[in-house]
């Protein structure tokens, strides 16, 4: 499991014109079971994405096709963990230490 920490290196007008596109990048990824949750920070100076792969160069390359990374508006930082805690909403995440 991830955390995507997205932090904005580009004025909001330069990231708005690319908000569709990310969107829908964005759509196709929680399609294929990779996004989890994602949104805006507060304030907005970027966005996060709970994220699911393989691996972490797995990940990369997907997040090498986002619209922001393709544009150089946002940086972002990778935090993996293993969720061996969880809500009850959420215990499907969990992983049990071996």
């Amino acid at each position: 499991m991830f955390i995507v920490t997205m932090t904005y290196t580009a004025p909001l007008e330069q990231v708005d014109a690319l908000l569709a596109e990310h969107v829908a990048w964005l759509e196709r990824n929680y399609a294929a079971g990779r996004f989890l949750a994602s949104g805006r920070q507060v304030p907005r100076v970027g966005g996060v994405i709970l994220a699911r792969a393989e691996s972490r160069e797995e990940l990369l390359a997907v997040l090498a096709e986002d619209p922001f990374q393709k544009a150089g508006v946002a940086q972002l930082q990778l935090t993996e963990f293993l969720p061996t805690m969880t809500s009850p909403e959420l215990e499907s995440l969990r992983v049990t230490l071996g």
